[in-house]
């Protein structure tokens, strides 16, 4: 499989409320990203369908590794297996739980992904296209999103 992640472009939005712990606030992220990836070698006779997944690592000085899933898609056989996305926007919202996105240099995303079979086990495959990309230093109020 050939996969391509580039074109990523992030903003980050300004400290937005937390209600799901005791923070006040957190960092709220938006990813715009392109992806070209030929996944045909994937789908042998027992391939049932792909889910697949772009996460994003990065560390902060109160987690060394934070995962957050960004977008995902189910892929089924039968479906063109040659990606060629751009300028798609994440699927789910990209917070921190602090401030450690703001000006964090080392954020990798990655696409991987979950091969349902016709029947046998549920292997789990990380793809070869990854990128490291900065996030923003400042904080952005005016772009809606």
């Amino acid at each position: 499989e050939r996969i391509i992640l580039c074109c990523v472009l992030f903003s980050l939005r300004k400290n937005v409320e937390d209600f799901t712990g005791p923070r006040e606030r957190s960092d709220l992220g938006f990813v715009t990203f392109d992806i070209t990836a030929d996944l045909q070698s994937i789908f042998d006779w027992n391939v049932k369908q792909l889910f697949l997944y772009l996460s994003a690592e990065y560390s902060t000085k109160n987690n060394a590794l934070n995962q957050v899933v960004l977008w995902d898609k189910i892929m089924l056989r039968g479906d063109n297996p040659r990606l060629s996305l751009k300028d798609m926007k994440s699927k789910y919202f990209f917070f921190d739980d602090g401030n450690g996105l703001k000006g964090n240099r080392n954020i990798t995303l990655t696409l991987s992904w979950n091969v349902v079979p016709n029947a046998g086990i549920l292997p789990l495959v990380t793809g070869s296209g990854h990128v490291s990309v900065p996030f923003p230093d400042t904080y952005e109020t005016t772009k809606s999103y």
